[in-house]
């Protein structure tokens, strides 16, 4: 509320203080609505006092809406995701969740738009859509976005999973080497994306390794001793024997031991190489040899169940 004299004026400028509520988002908008003008002379004006007094016209109320600079908002939002700070940026709204969420995002940062930034614009429109659908996290101080993100994660997860599964049921692949091609690439995808968004968040390896080792953590003491351990317990209390046939298993796990040895020497190597010093990252030679060796170890892992699989080589 506020007042504003005329004094042998006709014009007047209304000032308004713009209170800054530390949200992200700074798209506002209020009203000025104008109260009837307060005569302050002693006398009146014409028959009855009505002549030549001010009144307001038709419009008395006006909306004000503040715009912010959605190119210096985005401008802002590279530079923190490329400072390699700790720092997520947020939304404040569902709307600026979807309007993201159909904005093409200027990658190079160069004011024109790539044919590989639609492309990736267009392939990942889908899942951009979906998870516009999570709160934003400016609500319940981001309890309610992390809960729900985590039950869409899920949700995701497992629909990969059973595409994957179906695919390998149709083309006739075994169970054994449908979990460990199929299955296991569609339910590490979250996974990959998520280490690479802690790697460039991070100024360590450390979120993004702790990422894989922990995300490995949970299928093998959940995904596996939850369901054991409520098979064993079913077939106790009804007096029967819970055996499970190993099949491959121990080749497979020995395989993977083997491989995992040879990944903990690379890091180990990138760590102490003095060109180098560091888990992930460092000269593009080195990055790509680094790249290079975990692939064909994966690829041979594959190679080899398959071919023990199918009765090609020998076991163990």
């Amino acid at each position: 509320m506020g007042k504003k004299k005329f004094i042998k004026t006709v014009r007047a400028l209304i000032e308004i203080e713009i209170i800054n509520d530390d949200e992200y988002e700074k798209s506002e908008d209020f009203y000025v609505e104008l109260s009837p003008p307060v005569w302050l002379t002693d006398y009146g004006l014409g028959e009855g006092g009505a002549d030549g007094r001010p009144v307001l016209g038709a419009h008395t109320r006006c909306r004000i809406d503040i715009i912010e600079d959605v190119e210096f908002k985005g401008f802002v939002d590279r530079l923190v995701a490329n400072a390699n700070v700790s720092l997520m940026v947020g939304t404040h709204s569902w709307r600026q969740q979807f309007r993201d969420a159909f904005t093409v995002e200027d990658l190079d940062d160069d004011g024109q738009l790539s044919g590989k930034e639609k492309f990736l614009h267009y392939v990942s429109f889908p899942w951009k859509l979906i998870f516009a659908l999570i709160p934003p996290t400016d609500y319940f101080s981001g309890w309610l976005s992390f809960c729900v993100s985590i039950f869409a994660i899920g949700v995701v997860t497992a629909v990969i999973g059973d595409v994957a599964s179906h695919l390998g049921c149709t083309i006739g692949l075994k169970d054994s080497i449908t979990a460990i091609t199929l299955v296991a690439l569609g339910t590490s995808l979250p996974d990959t994306f998520a280490s690479k968004t802690a790697a460039l968040q991070d100024k360590t390896a450390d979120a993004s390794i702790g990422n894989v080792t922990g995300s490995n953590a949970v299928n093998v003491f959940l995904g596996i001793g939850i369901g054991w351990a409520i098979a064993a317990i079913y077939h106790a209390w009804n007096g029967t024997v819970f055996r499970v046939e190993a099949g491959t298993l121990a080749s497979s796990v020995t395989l993977f031991l083997l491989g995992s040895i040879v990944c903990f020497g690379v890091l180990v190597w990138r760590r102490y190489n003095p060109n180098i010093m560091a888990e992930l990252g460092g000269p593009t030679k080195q990055k790509h040899i680094s790249v290079a060796i975990f692939l064909i170890t994966w690829f041979l892992y594959v190679v080899y169940s398959i071919c023990v699989a199918y009765c090609i080589l020998p076991g163990f």
